[in-house]
């Protein structure tokens, strides 16, 4: 067991964590910038450091400034909470690289899931179903064109790097695909730092189903159920239910075993999710982890 683990985060989800901690007798470690200091987590924890200004780009997401403040207080694991740098698979090595633990995936499985295209391809060999589109990145404008004359439109647009919506361009027609490529790929840029992107079948009116998954580090994989996620807006999630009312015990138990396999297939370790489209027709398709 842990006996100092400092939250890289802020609010409801760093609060949550020193909680945990506290039922478990493990210290915390608390971060802020600024700005935070009077926050409700840096009260609750048993220490805080300040690592910087207000903006999140010069404090919570600054890694130098973390670690600094892993080494000053004797952390020996590091908790990144959701967002921020909980998905950034350098942070995660240098944490293992200063002989701290990570409380999350392995770099590889952050980086792996991080590119949406290989992430699809990793999970189609893993017999998981996929939206029918590109294998990987587009290169030009015309392999997006082909590759939607060869499925079919409506198509979508995503961003290879992306997450939250962003980078997302529905077409169908050509001429629409025309414009939505230059789009995608410049919003992609300027959210992510890479402008590539991949094309999908886009599947109209589905629903949006996630499962809950949780991994050790020696393969063992089990799913928690589900949660329907389908009242959205630009793409961002509102509201969450579980259990859905759209899945019947044997899709539930088809698509429990799809996100064990998913899981599986990118070595994943840790807590995590595994977001599934369901077609009005029944069948599902994996969509990101």
């Amino acid at each position: 067991m842990f006996e100092k683990v400092l939250i890289a985060n802020r609010g409801e989800i760093a609060v949550r964590i020193i909680a945990a901690c506290r039922e478990l007798g493990v210290a915390t470690v608390a971060v802020h910038s600024e700005a935070d200091r009077e926050c409700l987590h840096v009260k609750l924890a048993d220490q805080s450091v300040c690592i910087g200004p207000a903006p999140s780009n010069a404090s919570y997401l600054d890694v130098s400034s973390v670690m600094a403040a892993a080494e000053i207080t004797g952390a020996d694991a590091v908790h990144p909470g959701y967002g921020f740098l909980a998905e950034n698979a350098h942070f995660a090595e240098v944490v293992g690289e200063c002989g701290l633990t990570f409380i999350g995936p392995p770099p590889d499985a952050i980086r792996l899931m991080g590119n949406k295209a290989q992430a699809r391809r990793s999970v189609a060999a893993a017999e998981v179903p996929v939206v029918p589109g590109s294998e990987q990145a587009l290169t030009s404008r015309d392999e997006a064109l082909d590759m939607a004359r060869l499925i079919g439109y409506p198509v979508i647009l995503k961003a290879s790097a992306g997450g939250g919506g962003r980078g997302m361009r529905v077409a169908n027609a050509d001429d629409e695909l025309r414009a939505a490529y230059d789009t995608a790929r410049s919003e992609a840029e300027r959210a992510f730092g890479d402008d590539s992107v991949y094309l999908e079948k886009y599947l109209v009116r589905p629903r949006h189903i996630e499962f809950q998954v949780l991994a050790d580090s020696r393969g063992r994989v089990i799913h928690l159920g589900e949660r329907e996620c389908s009242i959205q807006r630009r793409h961002q999630k509102i509201v969450e239910e579980a259990p859905s009312v759209a899945l019947s015990p044997e899709l539930r138990d088809e698509m429990g075993r799809a996100a064990v396999a998913a899981a599986r297939a990118a070595k994943y370790v840790n807590a995590g999710t595994v977001e599934f489209l369901l077609a009005e027709d029944g069948s599902f398709y994996f969509m990101e982890m």
